[in-house]
């Protein structure tokens, strides 16, 4: 199927009033209090001179790939071939001075959880001028980061992680199209000080996703839905399919995830991001729903390798990446304080795992970086962290709940916003699930929503649907099969 984008029909004070009722419903965030303010203010006058006292990295190139338009940068990389093997020094935002334990911006940070993203604005985890300012690794200025130093083998396996505070400069800022139309050999941009870098980093990523599937990891190719707001205001929905420069980005981060668990496992101390594999019975329900569709499944093919043989072009792969989503339930977050847990990997990742490289955006990371500086430093893990590690996953939980909750929302009102002045008319969609009684799922091709239709039709099928309802403020669209 094609993955098309379409300006909203509607008119935008309609959504946007939709996205007013959806911030209202979920709590979400609104302005930091005068004392957020001020202490954000007063960090972000001393960032030059905490970044100027660190070590300095500022001779290495560091580049960052991040979405169109990105201010709030987390991370930055530079990567280099060592022999037969690779050299990542991964530089992540760095808070430790900015966000001082028992401030003004601990506290809020650890109310709000995490960046919530909606079309028309965000609520930033911190203030804009830490987030997309004074912290922010922005192409041209020297910032505070941990670096995390990384050497791979020839087929791409972690030898040595190291990390430790540095001062960095970013002299490249690309986002994924710029970065794959170069590693295609259009576009421009390409600085001598990035030129061998872009190779490499699709090079690393390709040797880490093998490696992910010798350890019987698994990822979920299927396109993101996305609501893009417009320089004049308005509103596209669209499909968005991954580039392989995402996942090669994407390679790097994980890398680092899986670097800093393995030393938190190490020391008996810090919190890991965890989800239980797929039960057997989901997973042969999934073998069925592939049978059923006409995919060959050879039996002795872990699901993660069989993954990424999929097509969201093809109607089938479509409605069995749908049905994929079974197998990646119950993430959460586990802390290590001590013994370790009975649950220490992330079966989607089949390995230990442990976010670090977004601290910028997601509270959790903070408290990881400075757990794994100190181990690698040889010194104790701060009290303030390990005062914190057990209220943590509940904190992490309570933001996912919300950020996810927000999302959905939020393209049910644009799916509705779409459709609302196309009642009655028919559509091409492709049938991705029968939820029984509840009816069926269904993604069009034109325009690009995801619905529920009433009637009968197997996954993976091509049908016609008539839309029988449309409503923006309750987020409510219906199909019905013709």
């Amino acid at each position: 199927m094609p993955l098309p984008s379409y300006r909203l029909a509607t008119a935008d004070a309609t959504l946007e009033a939709a996205f007013d009722a959806i911030r209202a419903e979920f709590d979400v965030p609104g302005e930091f209090t005068p004392d957020v303010l001020t202490e954000a203010q007063a960090a972000a006058e001393r960032a030059d001179a905490v970044a100027a006292a660190l070590p300095d990295a500022t001779e290495l190139p560091f580049l960052t790939i991040d979405p169109p338009g990105s201010m709030d940068l987390d991370q930055a990389m530079h990567l280099a071939s060592e022999g037969e093997g690779f050299r990542i020094r991964y530089a992540i935002a760095d808070l430790s001075d900015a966000v001082r334990p028992g401030g003004a911006i601990d506290a809020e940070a650890r109310r709000r959880g995490q960046t919530i993203y909606l079309p028309d604005e965000k609520a930033p985890l911190h203030p804009q001028v830490l987030s997309e300012g004074a912290c922010s690794l922005l192409p041209g200025v020297e910032r505070a980061a941990y670096v995390w130093d990384l050497r791979l083998d020839a087929r791409g396996e972690l030898t040595k992680a190291h990390v430790t505070r540095m001062r960095v400069r970013s002299v490249a800022r690309y986002d994924y199209g710029q970065v794959q139309e170069l590693l295609d050999g259009h576009g421009s941009g390409v600085t001598p000080e990035t030129d061998a870098q872009l190779p490499l980093l699709a090079r690393i990523g390709e040797l880490r996703a093998e490696a992910e599937l010798r350890r019987g990891g698994a990822s979920l190719p299927m396109p993101d839905q996305e609501i893009v707001r417009e320089e004049d205001g308005s509103y596209r929905l669209e499909f968005r399919p991954v580039v392989p420069a995402e996942d090669h980005n994407a390679q790097i981060s994980l890398l680092t995830g899986m670097a800093a668990a393995d030393m938190m496992l190490a020391g008996g101390v810090g919190i890991l991001r965890t989800m239980p594999p797929p039960s057997e019975k989901d997973v042969r329900r999934f073998r069925l729903q592939a049978r059923a569709l006409g995919l060959d499944w050879p039996a002795d093919q872990p699901y993660g390798a069989f993954l990424r043989t999929l097509d969201g072009d093809d109607p089938r792969h479509l409605a069995l990446l749908h049905a994929a989503t079974s197998l990646f339930r119950g993430a959460g977050y586990t802390a290590v304080d001590g013994e370790a847990p009975e649950q220490t990997e992330h079966a989607a990742i089949a390995a230990p795992y442990a976010h670090v490289t977004a601290p910028l955006r997601r509270l959790v990371d903070r408290f990881g970086l400075a757990v794994c500086a100190a181990l690698d430093a040889g010194e104790e893990v701060p009290a303030w962290v390990r005062e914190a590690l057990p209220g943590l996953p509940e904190a992490m939980k309570d933001g996912d709940r919300r950020a996810s909750g927000v999302a959905r929302a939020c393209t049910d009102a644009a799916e509705a916003a779409e459709l609302t002045r196309r009642v009655g008319e028919t559509f091409d969609a492709v049938v991705v699930e029968d939820r029984g009684e509840k009816g069926l799922v269904v993604q069009l091709a034109d325009p690009a929503v995801v619905g529920v239709a009433d009637g009968t039709a197997e996954p993976g099928a091509r049908v016609r649907v008539r839309l029988t309802k449309a409503d923006i403020m309750t987020r409510r669209i219906r199909f019905a099969i013709r």
